[in-house]
């Protein structure tokens, strides 16, 4: 059933519209039989980019849509509904873009931002390492400075997109001060020196591809600095609490679809002579999905319009993300226990939603890290 949404103009009503009618025609038909054989769907992002949805928060200037988080936060959570992998996969691609909008320079942003948002290209966010993940300002891959180029050592883990993407914006230490040694680059992906390791195993979200990246010597020029040396940190702290909402938009998107699966099994299953959706136990286990979705979509949503009225947002980010992904755990759970041993097979997807939905509640940050974000905030009487 579609989601009500109060949107802001007509103009928006018309994106929403038109990424609901991609999700159902392009992405949900193809979804199941994607991620049972573990395909990439390229040509998917390359139809999005093509239908104006790959940088829908980011300015006309270079080829996005200018368009308000609140609304593309909504685009991103049809899509999600839809196929997971997508979803997720267009929020990181909107956080690898993030640096370069932010803190590059106009002669930057000229050179490479077209071809990002317009679709051409497809990206990936390197800050997690295998002994760095929630502790950020503990990574060690290396940036040596040779000549008019970056020299870069080290391996990155648990990357979205590797050997997939086009550009890597990568998070490297040119320094041994802690967190202010930290530096942004943004690393094309036929680099020499730049290799990847094998895809990893996961639960779900299999179509998309997470694996290492491997610096070995790997010359990146010193004009594809974003910010200043020692800025690293910064940059990678403020992308991730836009992707935050990224991810807790894409969680609704994929409880709104296990909600909408058990609801649809619950009318057309009959036990004891009547649909099991008439049965009050079952009613208030769905009453309690539905509450769980809206209210998460009504968090990230107030996050996202603090952001757009440049508003603090750094702790209601953490929020919605921590809200919206234990909710979707719960949901799509909760939709297995409806469909009863049918959950349980794939001849239906509410097992893949419920896979699906765990590692939201790991990536982007871990929900026990949002917990010390909010209570940090708490501390110190912050917004």
């Amino acid at each position: 059933m579609p989601v009500e949404r109060m949107l802001p103009d007509d103009e928006a009503e018309a994106l929403v519209a038109l990424a609901r009618e991609i999700a159902r025609d392009e992405l949900k038909p193809i979804a199941s039989e994607y991620e049972a054989e573990n395909r990439f769907p390229r040509e998917k992002f390359a139809l999005l980019g093509k239908s104006g949805l790959l940088g829908l928060p980011y300015p006309e200037r270079w080829g996005g849509g200018d368009v308000s988080y609140e609304v593309y936060l909504q685009v991103l959570e049809e899509l999600a509904a839809a196929w997971m992998t997508v979803g997720v996969g267009l929020s990181v691609h909107t956080m690898a873009c993030f640096p370069l909008v932010r803190f590059g320079t106009d002669e930057q942003r000229d050179r490479w931002l077209p071809a990002q948002l317009g679709g051409d290209l497809l990206g990936a966010y390197a800050l997690s390492e295998p002994q760095a993940g929630s502790d950020a300002a503990a990574l060690s891959a290396r940036a040596v400075r040779d000549g008019d180029d970056y020299l870069l050592t080290g391996t990155k883990a648990w990357i979205t997109h590797a050997g997939q993407a086009d550009f890597y914006t990568v998070m490297v230490r040119t320094s041994d001060d802690g967190g202010r040694g930290i530096s942004c680059l943004l690393m094309d992906a036929g680099t020499p020196g730049l290799g990847f390791g094998a895809p990893e195993h996961k639960m779900g979200l299999t179509g998309s591809p997470t694996a290492q990246l491997r610096l070995d010597q790997a010359r990146v020029p010193a004009g594809r600095l974003l910010g200043a040396e020692g800025q690293g940190l910064k940059i990678a702290l403020e992308a991730l609490d836009s992707g935050r909402l990224g991810i807790a938009a894409c969680a609704v998107g994929l409880a709104q679809a296990a909600l909408d699966e058990a609801v649809e099994y619950a009318r057309g299953r009959t036990q004891f002579g009547q649909p099991i959706i008439d049965f009050q136990g079952l009613q208030f286990m769905l009453a309690d999905m539905a509450a769980g979705v809206e209210s998460a979509r009504a968090t990230y949503l107030d996050a996202a319009r603090r952001r757009d009225r440049g508003r603090p947002f750094h702790r209601q980010a953490s929020i919605a993300k921590l809200v919206a992904t234990d909710m979707a755990m719960r949901v799509t759970t909760d939709a297995v226990q409806v469909l009863g041993g049918a959950g349980y097979t794939r001849d239906f997807p509410a097992e893949r939603y419920l896979r699906e939905a765990k590692v939201p509640q790991i990536f982007e940050g871990s929900n026990q890290i949002q917990r010390m974000v909010i209570a940090r905030a708490l501390q110190k009487g912050t917004r």
